[in-house]
């Protein structure tokens, strides 16, 4: 679980937001920061340090067959868990913040769908979702619970000798695991072609389609003010739209746990909780 720590908003810093946002359409671009008060840990703490959990690289996942069977076995672990993630109050607050006209459209880099599960219509994934998985060899893609089946199937007692798959959860779906459980994994290939299967997200390494990234162009072309939510900006896949808005003369308001790479350039600024933030900012035009 990641840790989640108190904070104390300024309702001056609210009232500057909420300024900020009133008579202007506002696009968001969510982060990490909103799935973990769901329960689903991020690459790095509120400090923005990352953690030393390394995530899978693309090109390790493509070369390597020992690397697809170890990802596979963690993610039959941490999927269960991944998928039982509920959205929480900054989701559900975003999407009456849509439906009240305020919030155009979000732009999210996360894969857990939890801002559509809270009501949102309008949301470009850009680095995909975890619910879909890919055959990187025809294009076949199912749905993760599908293949979550299909795995179990083929690896038989692999689960009951992990004591039920009783593991610390980590990001994106992942766990921890012994050694041994990750080397005798046998990973299930596409149905359709027998080639290799990829869940349909965006790894460490690899670029953002195309068409998501122009659909995600599209929607931040109608923002008269951009609302980072939960994001440190580490990436450059979200950092980028910071500085289309500098370049296009959009304001930035940041809502984040610890500092982000947008900081000096934000009109406003809130360290705070987004679970704490934007219900008490939703209220506002909702009240």
């Amino acid at each position: 679980m990641t840790e989640q720590r108190a904070t104390t908003v300024d309702p001056r810093a609210l009232d500057a937001l909420y300024e900020l946002l009133a008579g202007r359409r506002t696009v968001v671009l969510a982060g990490a920061g909103c799935s973990t008060e769901s329960g689903i840990p991020d690459y790095r703490g509120p400090e923005g340090i990352r953690r030393s959990r390394q995530p899978m690289k693309y090109q390790e996942f493509v070369r390597s067959e020992a690397a697809r069977a170890r990802y596979w076995a963690r993610s039959a672990i941490g999927w269960p868990r991944f998928a039982a993630a509920r959205p929480n109050p900054a989701h559900y607050a975003l999407a009456r913040m849509e439906e009240a006209g305020v919030v155009a459209g979000i732009i999210t880099q996360n894969v857990d769908g939890l801002h559509q599960a809270a009501g949102s219509q309008r949301v470009v994934e850009l680095h995909g979702s975890l619910a879909v998985v890919r055959c990187l060899d025809c294009g076949d893609e199912l749905a993760r619970e599908d293949y979550q089946a299909r795995l179990l199937a083929l690896n038989a007692g692999w689960l009951e000798a992990l004591n039920g798959g009783a593991a610390e959860l980590a990001p994106d779906g992942d766990a921890e695991l012994p050694a041994w459980a990750e080397s005798s994994f046998q990973v299930a290939p596409c149905a359709r072609c027998g080639g290799t299967l990829k869940p349909d997200v965006v790894f460490f390494g690899e670029n953002v389609p195309a068409a998501r990234l122009a659909e995600a162009w599209r929607l931040f072309a109608e923002a008269e003010v951009l609302l980072v939510v939960g994001s440190s900006l580490t990436v450059y896949s979200g950092r980028r739209f910071i500085y289309r808005a500098q370049e296009v003369g959009v304001p930035i308001g940041i809502v984040n746990l610890g500092p982000t790479r947008g900081d000096e350039v934000a009109a406003v600024k809130i360290d705070g909780r987004v679970g704490e933030v934007l219900p008490r900012l939703a209220e506002r035009w909702i009240n």
